[in-house]
């Protein structure tokens, strides 16, 4: 009898938790079992491992064989671990060296042939190994996204051959060289947009302070065309906040595309989508639309048509910026730090205020219409802008700025925020907002008035005064002035 340890990865939100793949081969009747919270994925690797091993020339035990995934405690999901599973056995039949396998960890599925397929999650479990110290061997087609973890080893593999003939010191794996994967990225312009003014004001202010931006406007006024646009004023990512979007967007079923690295993610949930699909879940717990766009913008068109319920579970990762998902066996913590741009019409017909179109809606079906979005969450909503019908004279008159000039300037007043206070306007604690954004005598009586004629929560206080100092930083001053109050107010006027 004999026993063989091999080192693999779990998911656990963005967390790999470090996997002893434990195989043993002992005597009595041939039976294969896989032992340690496996889910239907892994049980069936019995079946692929033991025609993998078939098809390569290795000789599959003729005795009892149980493979232990530890801890037992921690639910194992997905065929990642085909690889360490067959690695194990023909550890434990000696069939391979065991000189340099605790150097190691290993993951992948197998084909009956014995070819590695691609698996999720990759960059996340490279980072886990490297913090560990050891290199990883995975599928070949997953070796770019591994790669972005700076300085793992990652050693890619095409098949279960090529991993055997490493570990025996007949052929080694090369290690991957990442490549310069990180390009400019491209998005629709902002050029294209004819008028608007008010809108694309509103746009470059919630891209430099990281604020949350509601459109609202009979259909036609280029609610989606501003929307599409919005990522591309956007501060370019820094480097952290590109690897924590791709190791997100690599736990996605889709995976992770390594040339979009670098490229703020644009998520766009038809209003039919559930609460499940917005903010994740599952089991194993998976990320939704709100995760995957981290760092990111989060679109949600005709806002009213979404079911409220779903709605309200935007509240709390607006504000903390990250989302718990709690199932009976297993919790996930995935960061959800976007910026939500929403579009809906002023009424059921969408033509209140169109001086081109009068409205059909009773103020009872206005009313209703408006109401099917909560006070709690507009009150989250920092931005709320009114279009109206571009006139044919804009129409055919030269369009607006670029991108890379709005982007340029959005991108200096953030860095003016972050060199004072070390994060983005809109990320500011409601504890320091008072004592880092206090306005001027003029600005403060116009906060008193608002907080009477508008009805102010103190939590919509205190996101005016984000705003206002957002705008006082594109417009380069230190002070906060009764001028900039005036205009983060003006963003307002919108009520359920």
């Amino acid at each position: 009898m004999s026993v063989a340890v091999v080192f693999s990865r779990g998911l656990a939100g963005l967390d790999a938790p470090l996997v002893r793949v434990e195989a043993h081969v002992g005597g009595g009747l041939p039976q294969f079992h896989i032992v340690g919270l496996p889910d239907t994925e892994v049980k069936e690797a019995r079946d692929r491992v033991r025609a993998a091993l078939a098809t390569s020339h290795f000789k599959f035990p003729a005795g009892r064989v149980i493979v232990n995934l530890a801890p037992a405690d921690l639910p194992k999901e997905s065929g990642r671990f085909d690889l360490p599973i067959a690695i194990g056995i023909l550890a434990a039949t000696e069939q391979v060296k065991t000189d340099h396998l605790a150097e190691h960890e290993f993951a992948g599925e197998l084909a009956l042939s014995g070819e590695l397929r691609p698996i999720r999650g990759a960059l996340a479990m490279t980072y886990c190994a490297h913090r560990d110290g050891r290199s990883f061997v995975l599928p070949a087609s997953v070796a770019e996204e591994a790669g972005l973890a700076r300085g793992a080893t990652v050693r890619p593999a095409r098949t279960l051959l090529e991993v055997c003939a490493h570990l025996s010191g007949q052929a080694s794996l090369p290690i991957h060289e990442a490549k310069a994967v990180r390009g400019e990225p491209t998005y629709p312009d902002m050029a294209d947009v004819a008028g608007q003014a008010t809108a694309r004001r509103a746009l470059e202010i919630a891209a430099a302070g990281g604020h949350s931006l509601l459109l609202c406007g009979p259909p036609g006024t280029g609610k989606t065309m501003l929307a599409l646009r919005f990522p591309g004023i956007l501060p370019a990512m820094s480097e952290d906040e590109a690897l924590e979007a791709a190791a997100v967007q690599s736990l996605a079923s889709a995976g992770f595309h390594p040339e979009r690295f670098g490229t703020r993610a644009f998520r766009s949930p038809h209003h039919t989508a559930s609460a499940i699909a917005l903010v994740g879940g599952g089991s194993p717990p998976r990320p939704g639309e709100i995760s995957l766009a981290h760092h990111g913008v989060l679109f949600l068109d005709e806002l009213p048509e979404f079911d409220r319920r779903v709605l309200e579970v935007l509240r709390e990762p607006l504000e903390s910026g990250a989302i718990t998902i709690s199932r009976a066996a297993q919790q996930a913590d995935f960061p959800a730090r976007f910026q939500l741009v929403a579009a809906m019409n002023p009424c059921p017909c969408g033509y209140l205020g169109d001086s081109r179109n009068p409205c059909k809606c009773t103020p009872t079906q206005v009313q209703r219409y408006r109401s099917r979005i909560s006070g709690p969450l507009l009150d989250r909503i920092d931005l709320h802008v009114n279009l109206h019908a571009v006139a044919a004279a804009e129409l055919s008159s030269k369009a607006g700025e670029a991108s890379s000039l709005v982007r340029r300037r959005a991108a200096g007043a953030r860095a003016r925020q972050v060199a004072r206070q070390g994060v983005a306007n809109a990320r500011v604690p409601s504890s320091q907002v008072d004592s880092r954004m206090r306005p001027d005598a003029r600005g403060l009586q116009m906060l008193r008035n608002a907080a009477s004629q508008l009805g102010l929560s103190a939590r919509a206080h205190h996101r005016v005064l984000r705003v206002a100092r957002t705008v006082a930083d594109l417009e380069g001053s230190d002070a906060l002035a009764g001028r900039h109050v005036a205009e983060a107010l003006a963003y307002r006027g919108l009520r359920s």
